[in-house]
């Protein structure tokens, strides 16, 4: 199975020894298995089958079937060379409510996840929360409500009290932008709510969940505890509409977990939908306690111009009179601009303006018009894509960015959420009928800058 030998950079580069590679999957988006061993039911099982949320009806009750196939997507993992994994645990399977008893069915199986990584020398890195809310919690307000947040608390003690002989690194949240702003202010991801206010107070209460769960995990003896961010560069023509974009983007999390305070012109653009009385005495001491690790998610950066008459983008809520522009940028099967300097510049504006905390890329890849031709994927855009980005972290570092690993989205084609099936992440090929996997062009030249922990031109 041949490579091809083109890719986007030149030249030679090694990363710091000790950098770590590998991938990363969310529960949700590959397990499948809805409805075995006690899981219970979560906002994205009632979300999916709602009729015209997401693309061809399309829902995550089979999804990869990892939960029975976990064994030999590791050994896939293996034979690619990965050093670390990163999965988030499902909620649902160990609480199916949310709270109460524990399913202990759910905790075996992650318990086995675990070790048949550990006996291929992969390191596990768990996500506590990758969207997958139990839908007990959502009937009772979901992360509007601080109830949630308590609840997540006392989760992340339950699975660190099985796990955590095994797993050094936790994060608690992933993307906590998508679950607020996407699931309650536009409605487009679970639990599809439209509630701009909703939005903001769902933003405090997963980081209030972020700030407990940083507590019981330090508390019982966690040795690295981060969050996962999805973060975004964002340039334009004006100053002010950059800073409102920014701030709804980035700073509004960036902010509270590394300076412990929300940033005073978000809060005050956003009084026409809420009055912040979420906010109680000592939240954003318990949101900003020290972490180990800033998990950072890039995808594409952001331009923005202001445009008198254009309306609100529902993602950014009050963003009235400010457009989202595109350049003649590459784009992937996703629409998003492919800009892989915008991630060293992300990084070193990390290093910047929130020193002394280490970095790892926690997601970073692209969606192609994938095809499986006699048993092989020749997918060169997604080489060309990982080979800029690659070169665009390695840059960031020698600007003095602390970016200790690279994890890249996704390890196998999986449930894109509200895109359904058709948008294909994965350096694995699925064929969803079979259950088939073939690694693509792109795994087994990764494969290769994982042996060299760089790239040789």
């Amino acid at each position: 199975m041949g490579i091809s030998e083109e890719t986007a950079g030149k030249g030679d580069i090694t990363f710091p020894k000790g950098f770590v590679w590998g991938t990363a999957t969310a529960s949700y988006q590959i397990e499948g298995a809805v409805s075995e061993d006690g899981r219970g039911p979560s906002i994205w099982d009632t979300f999916s089958r709602t009729p015209g949320k997401v693309v061809g009806g399309h829902t995550g009750d089979v999804a990869c079937d990892h939960y029975h196939r976990y064994r030999d997507d590791v050994a896939v993992m293996a034979d690619l060379g990965m050093q670390a994994y990163r999965f988030s645990i499902a909620w649902p399977r160990i609480q199916p409510d949310g709270s109460g008893p524990v399913n202990p069915r759910g905790l075996d199986f992650y318990e086995r996840l675990v070790d048949e990584l550990h006996g291929h020398g992969i390191t596990p890195i768990v996500t506590l929360y990758h969207w997958d809310l139990p839908q007990a919690l959502e009937d009772r307000g979901g992360w509007t409500s601080r109830e949630t947040a308590e609840r997540f608390a006392e989760y992340a003690a339950i699975v660190h009290g099985r796990l955590g002989d095994r797993v050094e690194t936790w994060t608690t949240l992933n993307e906590p932008w998508c679950s607020s702003f996407l699931g309650y202010g536009a409605g487009i991801h679970a639990p599809g709510r439209t509630e701009p206010g909703a939005a903001f107070a769902a933003v405090h209460h997963l980081l209030l969940g972020h700030g407990l769960a940083t507590a019981e995990l330090r508390a019982a003896g966690a040795k690295q505890v981060g969050i996962t961010l999805n973060l975004a560069p964002i340039s334009g023509n004006d100053p002010l509409a950059v800073a409102h974009i920014d701030g709804l983007q980035n700073r509004i999390f960036l902010d509270p977990v590394l300076r412990k305070e929300y940033p005073a012109d978000v809060v005050e653009r956003a009084r026409r939908f809420t009055d912040w009385s979420f906010v109680r005495d000592g939240d954003l001491d318990l949101i900003g306690a020290p972490i180990d690790l800033l998990g950072v998610n890039y995808y594409s950066p952001t331009t923005v111009e202001l445009r008198a008459g254009q309306p609100a983008n529902p993602v950014h809520p009050g963003s009235e009179g400010i457009a989202f522009v595109q350049g003649e940028e590459e784009r992937t099967a996703m629409g998003w601009s492919v800009v892989p300097s915008a991630l060293t510049d992300l990084l070193v504006r990390l290093s910047r303006d929130y020193p002394g905390t280490p970095l790892i890329i926690t997601e970073n890849g692209a969606a192609f018009d994938d095809v499986l031709v006699d048993g092989r994927v020749a997918d060169e855009r997604r080489i060309a894509f990982l080979d800029g980005h690659f070169r665009a972290a390695h840059a960031a570092i020698e600007a003095g960015a602390d970016l200790r690993g690279y994890l890249v989205w996704s390890l196998m084609d999986n449930f894109e959420w509200a895109e359904g099936y058709g948008k294909r992440f994965g350096l694995v090929h699925v064929d969803y009928a079979s259950q088939n996997r073939v690694p693509k062009d792109s795994a087994l030249w990764y494969r290769e800058v994982v042996r060299r922990n760089g790239i040789q031109s």
